[in-house]
């Protein structure tokens, strides 16, 4: 049973079981494409099939990635195939599987809330977000938020982090920003905001449903209730 129940590979070159980041980050990117496509549908049309798919897909994948094998995981066997012919970036295994564990525990509150009892309010919608956020984070910058959260709550702090960002004591010069970027980062959001505002930009749009209600209200009510 041993060969079969546990949580990622043993490395004779590291202490503690590791995984491969490569595979982490793909694997939040495909995720949090599909992740999007299944929340705009529920948020801007009101078509809630995807995201109660995506729900189900999302929590039986968890189950078998905590509960049995990570290596067993139908998503897991998908993105090995995108990254198999790139040379592996091992990191620590514990603070990732205390992440998933947290992926779990919500996977089963939206399949509750969201597919069997269809309770679609505030918190099912925030929950989703912050799954977005999370995943977007993990797979463009690769930082797990969750392992952030692993070292408030664990003695031993996390080892091997994605591209050694635990032992960085020290920014290099070109780690490091200035003022004049900040100021021209400014700049550049207040004039969107700016550009937004004066309506500079228009475009003709049918926002009305087929009951001459607006779609996004149609769609607010079913998520944030009337």
């Amino acid at each position: 049973m041993k060969n079969h129940f546990y949580f990622w590979e043993k490395i004779k070159e590291y202490s503690v079981r590791v995984l491969n980041e490569r595979e982490a980050r793909a694997w939040a990117g495909i995720l949090f494409f599909f992740a999007m496509i299944a929340f705009l549908n529920a948020f801007l049309i009101g078509n809630f099939y995807p995201i109660k798919l995506f729900i189900v897909a999302f929590l039986l994948d968890f189950i078998i990635r905590v509960l049995i094998n990570p290596k067993y995981s139908p998503s897991l066997t998908l993105w090995r195939l995108f990254v198999s012919n790139q040379n592996p970036e091992y990191v620590w295994a514990p603070q990732k599987r205390f992440a998933r564990a947290i992926w779990l525990v919500l996977a089963i509150i939206m399949f509750v809330w969201v597919v069997i009892q269809w309770t679609i309010w505030t918190i099912n919608a925030i929950i989703c977000l912050i799954c977005l956020i999370f995943l977007f984070f993990e797979s463009a910058f690769g930082i797990c938020v969750w392992c952030k959260i692993y070292n408030l709550f664990n003695q031993e702090k996390a080892q091997l982090c994605p591209w050694w960002v635990c032992e960085i004591v020290k920014k290099e010069a070109i780690q490091k920003t200035n003022r004049i970027q900040i100021l021209i980062l400014i700049l550049a959001i207040w004039l969107l905001f700016a550009v937004s505002a004066t309506g500079l930009i228009q475009t003709k749009q049918n926002t009305m449903t087929p009951n001459g209600q607006s779609s996004w209200w149609c769609t607010s009510t079913c998520i944030f209730g009337k």
